[in-house]
């Protein structure tokens, strides 16, 4: 299946060639006709499936077809509303939507915290036709008068199941009381638990599930390993390793906005070069750190969980998780970031006594043992966990009936996709 056959219209296919794309993932295979038909959709999907455009090309072709037919001649407004949670992947979905759309005369901008809002509000001022925003900001600029949703058609919520880890489920309510009825909802999570599920209910009406990339497949495109070392001999071994591997592209998690800092200053002390992104540091500083790892003039980038959403980085060659996750879906994220289409990666995670029964549990999740390591210097006794045999990683570089929050009926619904004509 190819994205013309899919239904697309010129300026989108004439975009997706620049970038030399010419097939879809199978979520976009699957999302598309869906979203091209008005329906809404569940999605339940990882980092790396192609989620983004699965939703950006059917907005951007929806509102470029309402362009020409003459409705969108005067100042744009708002009509498409993308909530993201963190900074770093809003400004990811919208660079997304500025690529995909650039023939197609729609305007777009995105909106977040940590930074002054006057250029925020300038150009909202001009008119947009797509926003993308974080929670918090959003709702500042809506009750300060510079947003409105009033005339929202399409309404993304991504990364739900993080925006219930930040707290911002109380902000999303606020958002989904201000949306118009009849809009298209459209509710991705990566995992999803009962309270996704009841979050999901509220936003959704009749939606059709999308479910892609199961935890395993993740699991199996990348080489994993597990080293048993004690706490306080975790950085010598990441020292250990930076020095004597061929990591020229490693993203390290840590648990805690702290800990990722005194990785840097640790690696620092034996002349390695890295840089910490997390909620305490500043966005120009986030972003400028991220940039220069993607650049390649920065090797090691260390994060939190939350701060790693949005980073999407090509040729990252291993992941290593400094600290084991304690919720197991949580690891299978952090692999993801490695080994992303064709391409192998390597995972690497350090375990201390605390944490074997993380990756007991990790290993349920995936359907597979991680190989343990034994060939450092660091090795720490303790109670055994069923594992793989010993080995060591090859150093290559991988529906619901419910009424929507803010009204919704199934007549309003129906009005709205006949006005939408309910096709491509």
């Amino acid at each position: 299946m190819t994205f013309q056959q899919i239904g697309l219209v010129e300026p989108l296919l004439r975009a997706l060639a620049d970038q030399s794309y010419t097939s879809p993932t199978p979520i976009q295979a699957q999302a598309i006709p869906l979203l091209l038909r008005g329906q809404d959709i569940l999605g339940c999907a990882q980092t790396g499936t192609g989620k983004t455009a699965s939703f950006a090309l059917p907005i951007l072709q929806h509102l470029y077809k309402e362009k020409g037919s003459g409705r969108r001649k005067q100042k744009p407004r708002i009509k498409a509303l993308v909530l993201a949670p963190t900074r770093e992947l809003a400004i990811q979905i919208e660079r997304s939507f500025q690529a995909y759309g650039k023939y197609t005369g729609l305007y777009s901008t995105v909106i977040f915290g940590g930074v002054k809002q006057g250029k925020q509000v300038q150009v909202l001022q001009r008119g947009v036709d797509i926003l993308v925003a974080t929670p918090g900001r959003l709702l500042d600029l809506i009750g300060q008068g510079f947003v409105s949703l009033e005339q929202i058609e399409y309404f993304v919520l991504d990364e739900a199941d993080h925006m219930l880890d930040m707290g911002f489920i109380h902000d999303i309510r606020k958002v989904l009381a201000k949306l118009p009825h009849g809009r298209q909802s459209l509710f991705f999570s990566a995992t999803m638990p009962p309270a996704i599920r009841e979050l999901a209910d509220q936003i959704l009406f009749e939606p059709a599930s999308v479910h892609i990339e199961p935890k395993q497949a993740t699991a199996e495109r990348v080489e994993q390993g597990v080293y048993f070392v004690a706490k306080s001999d975790k950085i010598k071994l990441l020292q250990h390793l930076v020095k004597q591997e061929d990591m020229h592209s490693l993203l390290v998690f840590s648990r805690t906005k702290h800990g990722a800092d005194k990785i840097v200053r640790k690696l620092k002390k034996v002349n390695v070069a890295s840089a910490a992104i997390h909620g305490n540091k500043s966005q120009n500083a986030r972003q400028k750190a991220l940039q220069a790892f993607k650049r390649g003039d920065l090797n090691i980038l260390i994060a939190t969980d939350i701060a790693a959403r949005g980073i999407d980085v090509d040729g990252l060659s291993h992941v290593i998780n400094y600290d084991l996750p304690n919720v197991s879906e949580t690891y299978v994220h952090r692999i993801g970031r490695t080994g992303r289409a064709d391409a192998s990666g390597i995972a690497l995670s350090f375990c201390d006594v605390e944490e074997r029964a993380y990756l007991r549990d990790i290993q349920k999740l995936i359907g597979q043992k991680v190989d343990v390591i034994t060939d450092h210097p660091y090795v720490e006794e303790g109670p055994a966990v069923e594992l793989a045999p010993t080995a060591r990683p090859q150093r290559q570089a991988g529906g619901n009936r419910r009424r929507r929050g803010g009204g919704g009926n199934r007549s309003g619904r129906r009005q709205h996709n006949r006005r939408r004509g309910r096709s491509a």
